[in-house]
């Protein structure tokens, strides 16, 4: 983290608006890519995300230091709210991927066309991979949690985070060598 985390939400905790605002600006990216990984449509990830936020203000004075980062306690909020959120819509839970995941710097309209392709077939096999894989997953590499704050999130112990992951990985490997 490149702010002093502690002592930034300690201030926020004390009700210093600019200290929260700056864990937002920390955090958001993260939150939003994380919850961008399992739900489709743009407006809804930036209005959930916007969300977890409003939820962690109005809770961050119930925040302790009991072992518990920052960020495993905040992604923990967008977890359950993204969770929320799917079962009042209905919805099935699952990883969604959009081609404009891949940001491509150049004119080279071959290679962004082979990157959207491979961003499609990744999508495809993710939802291959079993829920708690997909969750751990969708943590890890989009929200760039530890192992450790991934841990805390789902209430699992690291070496489980570690199993899942290793074998969600190991799915994937299989199943695109597979499809080739």
């Amino acid at each position: 983290m490149s702010i002093d985390e502690k002592e930034v939400v300690s201030r926020a905790i004390k009700g210093d608006g600019e200290a929260f605002a700056q864990l937002y600006e920390e955090y958001f990216d993260k939150v939003y890519r994380y919850i961008y990984l399992r739900l489709r449509e743009k407006a809804e990830v930036e209005d959930l995300a916007q969300e977890v936020f409003v939820k962690a203000l109005e809770a961050i004075g119930s925040y302790r230091w009991r072992n518990l980062p920052f960020a495993s306690w905040l992604f923990r909020i967008a977890r359950n709210h993204m969770i929320d959120h799917l079962r009042k819509a209905g919805k099935v839970e699952k990883i969604d991927w959009d081609d404009n995941i891949a940001h491509v710097e150049g004119p080279n309209p071959a290679r962004i066309a082979e990157q959207r392709l491979e961003i499609e077939e990744l999508r495809d096999n993710v939802e291959k991979l079993s829920p708690a894989q997909r969750a751990v997953i969708s943590l890890r590499f989009g929200g760039e949690l530890s192992v450790d704050e991934v841990a805390k999130v789902l209430g699992k112990s690291p070496g489980t985070v570690k199993a899942l992951q290793h074998s969600g990985i190991v799915s994937l490997k299989k199943i695109m060598l597979v499809d080739r």
